[in-house]
Order: structure tokens, then sequence, then C-alpha cells
């Protein structure tokens, strides 16, 4: 449970496994072979045993590609990860050539010649990811093969087991749907589309229908199974029955038939020989799924759940203010506690993290942390994913910014948290830049907007006062929060890639940055609901706007007053007292830390 800290990957490892690779490679006649950070169940984390990309590479992030060829190796990775990728790769061994659905196929037709072969796992690449590489690579006399995958038979008896850690039920009164009604939910929608089956392969979608939960993968309360739901009748859930206790199974049986994973091939033969359209998801699963299927079965639509889910029913909703609060205060305790300690000069990143473990977990409902903590100091601030590790582990010095993005899983909500903090008297361009990055901050939070609006159309909002400066960050404004579910869920999103109308009951992240490289980091983050707002008198649109949940001062100190709209103080001042009522109550009999509070919630 939380985070662990390890020694970083020893970059030398990578060239012996490699060369154990190009072996295999060889001997299958495989010019180069694909390597992504992905499980057969195609969601963002992953557990040890699928750990590839990390054991190849050396590389840590959440996403990225690697290309092996027989000689050349590259890394694609996005905006993210850039400077983390260049920390933990050995640069003699890989290029870094960018964001690996754009340059993957250019690198490939610039290393290999007509007729080359470029193998992968066809469990762990998306249908619609291989069909667009296909058309990519076919005109250039490239061929893709599906193979057993490689890093697996080189990787060998040290890699680790897949888990099989039990499940648990996600109770009625914290979901707030009963299982058998979302079935129907997602069979109507079938029905409605022509299609005989769904075939489901995310595990915060399996978990979100079936109100169960796990720990299969760190920080995210989710069970690794596959599930076929037809259009009537009961589903089947493909899941390690290792994992079900007694009771636990006697009430899954109740909603589906239980069957172990090694039969769903089976089990998708038989749907296909039937030759009715089954819904599946190109963009979610495995190109193995499809190819098994065959393109006369498939009908390709997007997995029913995600939209569904997606929207927070009252239950919902109620758990995520309620786990906001808590949080907010675990937060605003520890804040003012790391005022003290950082002022000391001998508080380090680790140090810091284990302390807000402690805090959440004093809370008595903490269930786990949402992600690894990005703890990140000084020039660490700047790695926008960074994760401490015993090797990186720094002093937290006077004089820098720190930047500390967490978050918490708890039974009714899930919470994701950046604050950038400074440690001691911050320099005029941190209080600048700082001011700029919340100016976007509260563009996003005091957004008015009609329906269809998508994410796309208010990223820009978050960045118009970086970008009259000549700055701007490299990833998205803000990502949709599951439930009890994972930290990054789909499909809203507010981004340059967010195409979903954003919907009333939805929960998105606000966190707009800037990183300096080498020097500093910047972020500002709460998480926020849509909600239908009041129309202004006049207007002629009904209009929806954001609730920020997240209850946690922004640090006055790196605030430059004269760069705010008055508008804008009165957006910060309003939240600042909101939280001060609200998280104050919590913290009745505190004095130090109602103190701390009064004094970080001064109106600017």
């Amino acid at each position: 449970m939380f985070q662990t800290f390890t020694a970083s990957a020893d970059p030398s490892v990578a060239a012996p496994r490699i060369a154990r690779l190009r072996a295999l490679m060889a001997a299958q006649k495989i010019d180069a072979f694909l390597v992504p950070r992905a499980d057969e169940h195609q969601g963002e984390y992953v557990p040890p045993s699928a750990e590839r990309l990390r054991w190849l590479t050396g590389f840590s992030g959440s996403a990225g590609m690697a290309a092996i060829a027989a000689k050349p190796a590259a890394l694609f990775v996005d905006g993210r990860y850039t400077i983390q990728a260049a920390q933990e790769c050995d640069a003699r061994l890989f290029e870094f050539p960018g964001i690996a659905r754009a340059k993957l196929a250019e690198w490939l037709t610039a290393h290999l010649g007509k007729g080359a072969v470029v193998g992968f796992d066809p469990w762990l690449h998306t249908a619609g990811e291989i069909r667009r590489l296909e058309a990519q690579l076919a005109p250039k006399g490239l061929k893709l093969k599906p193979v057993r995958n490689l890093v697996d038979r080189a990787w060998g008896k040290e890699r680790p087991a897949a888990p099989q850690n039990p499940v648990i039920l996600h109770p009625l009164k914290k979901a707030g749907r009963a299982a058998e009604k979302k079935i129907a939910d997602v069979q109507k929608r079938l029905q409605a589309d022509g299609q005989s089956h769904a075939v489901l392969t995310l595990p915060d979608s399996l978990c979100w229908l079936f109100n169960m939960r796990g720990s299969d993968i760190a920080h995210n309360p989710v069970v690794l199974a596959f599930a076929i739901v037809p259009a009537a009748g009961k589903p089947e859930l493909f899941i390690d029955g290792v994992k079900l206790s007694k009771d636990v199974r006697r009430e899954l049986e109740g909603v589906a038939a239980l069957s172990e994973p090694g039969e769903l091939s089976a089990r998708i033969a038989e749907i296909k020989a039937a030759g009715k359209p089954v819904r599946l998801d190109p963009e979610t699963a495995a190109f193995a799924l499809a190819r098994g299927l065959g393109a006369k079965v498939v009908s390709a639509g997007a997995d029913p759940c995600i939209g569904l889910k997606a929207i927070k029913n009252a239950a919902e909703i109620a758990g995520a203010r309620k786990a906001h609060i808590r949080d907010g205060a675990a937060l605003i305790r520890y804040l003012a506690w790391l005022e003290t300690a950082a002022a000391s000069g001998k508080l380090d990143e680790i140090s810091a993290v284990r302390k807000l473990e402690e805090m959440r977990a004093a809370t008595k409902h903490l269930r786990e942390i949402s992600f690894d903590t990005i703890s990140g100091s000084g020039p660490h601030g700047a790695i926008v994913h960074y994760r401490v590790t015993e090797a990186t582990n720094r002093l937290i010095g006077k004089g820098e910014l720190f930047l500390l993005d967490s978050g918490a899983q708890y039974d009714d909500g899930t919470t994701d948290i950046t604050r950038t903090i400074a440690i001691g008297t911050p320099s005029a361009e941190m209080k600048e830049r700082a001011t700029l990055v919340l100016k976007g901050h509260i563009a996003i939070a005091m957004a008015r907007f009609p329906k269809g609006t998508r994410g796309i159309d208010l990223d820009p909002f978050a960045r118009r006062a970086l970008w009259q400066h000549g700055l701007d960050y490299d990833h998205g404004t803000g990502h949709g929060v599951g439930s009890y579910l994972s930290v990054h869920e789909g499909p809203q999103s507010i981004s340059r890639a967010g195409m979903v109308p954003l919907e009333p009951g939805m929960i998105c992240s606000n966190e707009p940055g800037y990183y300096k490289a080498g020097a500093y980091g910047i972020r500002i983050e709460n998480l926020v609901l849509v909600t239908e707002a009041a129309t202004p008198e006049g207007g002629e649109r009904p209009m929806m706007g954001f609730e920020t949940l997240t209850l946690v001062p922004i640090d006055r100190r790196l605030v430059a007053r004269e760069l705010l709209t008055k508008e804008e103080r009165v957006w910060l001042n309003a939240y600042h007292a909101r939280l001060r009522e609200v998280i104050g109550a919590e913290l009745i009999g505190e004095t130090d830390v109602l103190k701390w509070l009064h004094t970080a919630t001064q109106p600017v």
C-alpha cells in the first residue's frame, strides 16, 4: 500500500536485455519489434508483470512506445516525459524522436528497407492503433506481423507473476446504481445499435459495471478481467477464480456467468461463428480480439460503459464532495506542518511524501493513494511526472519551489490535487509565472459554456495568459476522474485532444502549469464538477459551468496581485473564504492548523 521508493533503473542493464531481444527477433526474421507501455486490458496503468517497457528500457513513465530494430532503437514519449526519458534511458542505445503516434511510422520507414517486417504482440496494441500504423507502413513496403511477445521470452523467469488479489464489492450506497440496472443500460445501447454483444476489456469499465473493486494495479482499485455483454441475458465475466471469495462469487453470479480468462478466446470464436454484429471499441480493445472476431463481425463503437460512468450519479457526487472535504483537511494539516519542516532545510522529497501519506491515513478512511506522489523540489518540479526514488531524492531548499501533485482513493471518491509551494522567498520571475498559471486556472474555474462545448474549446482559456508572455505547457489542462476508480478516466478531458462534449455530472481536473527546465515547475490543480449554471439576465441559451471540489489554499506568496484582474481577485478570495469556512469546521480544536489556515486564506 502507498508509495514505494526504489533505486532508479540502471541504464546499463538495457544493453544486454536489448541484445537478448534482438537475438529472438533475428531467429524469427523480424526487422523491428514494438514494445508499448500497455497490457492486455489497454488501461493506462499496468501491473508489474506487464511493465515490459520499463524492464527493457528503464523508462518508468505511464505512456510510451519503444521500437527496437536490428541496430537503432527509439523511445517515443509525449511532452510530459521528454526530460524524464532522457534521464532514465541510455542515450547511446535510444533515439528520442518525440510523440509515438506522430513519429513511429516515420521512424520505421526511415530505418527499415522495403519488405521489412515489424513484429508486435497483438494483445498489447489496440485494433485502431494497428490499423492506422498498417495504413502508414504499407505504401512504404513495410509489413506488420503479430507474434508471441518477444520481451516476455527475453524476460524469462525474472518476470513477476500476474496479480491475483481479492475482489471486493462496491456497496450500492456508494455506487448509487445497482449492477443489474447498469447492465440494462448497456444492453439498451446494444439493442438500439443492432449489436448482439459488446466485448469489454478496460478494468475501470468492468469494475463500474459490476460494482466491484480490487487491487490488481497499484493505486487503482481495479480488477483485471474481461467481459462479454449480450444484448439480452446475463453477461459473462472472465476472471481468475482465485480472486473471488465465496460471498463475492455468490453476489457476482447473481448478475453474470463466471468463467476463467483462458476461456475468452473460445467464446470469441463462438460469437464470430454466429455472424451477428459485435460491438468492439477499436481504441480500447486489443487487436487480438478484433482479429479473433473478424472484420465481418466487428461493429466498431466506443466501450458503452465509458460514457455512462463518466456522468456521476447523485450518490457519487455526494461522495466526491465528502472525499474532498476529508482530503482538504488532511492537506491543510500537512501544509501547516510543511511550512515549519521545510524551513529547517533538512526535509527531503521522500520524507515529504511519507508525511503526507501519514496524514491522509490518519483520516481512517484512506484506502490507497491514487497515484505515486509527484514530490519535486527545485529542478525536479520541471519534470512534469517526476517520481522520486532513493537515487534522485534531494533536500527541499530555501528559495526554491516545491511542486506536490498527489491524490487519494477513498471508497466514496478519488482525489487529485497539485499545489506549488514557495520555500522561503520566491523570485519575481517565480511569482510572475505562478500568477500567469493561476490566471489560467481561474479562467477555467469561472468558465460558462453552452451545451456541446468540448474540452478542446476550453483548453485555450487556461493558456491565454501564458501565451501572451510567450509561454506554454506540454500537457493537457484537465483529465476525467473516476469515482473510487482510476484517477485518469475519459472520455472527457480539457485538452487539445478533448473532442467529447462536457456534460453535467462529469468530473475533470483543472491543472495548467509552467515548467522551466533545470530550475522549477509550477502547476495548480483542482478537481471540478460540471454543473448546470444560471443563464445571465438577457441570456438566450442554457449554460454550464464548474463547481470546484478541491478545497486547499493556493500559495498567496506566489501571487503577483497586480497581474490579477478584479474579477480574478474576487474568485480567489471567495475560494479561500469558502474553504476556510468548510474545512475550518473540520479542524475545530486544532489551534495551530486553524491559525495557519486563517493566514493562508487572507484576501489578496
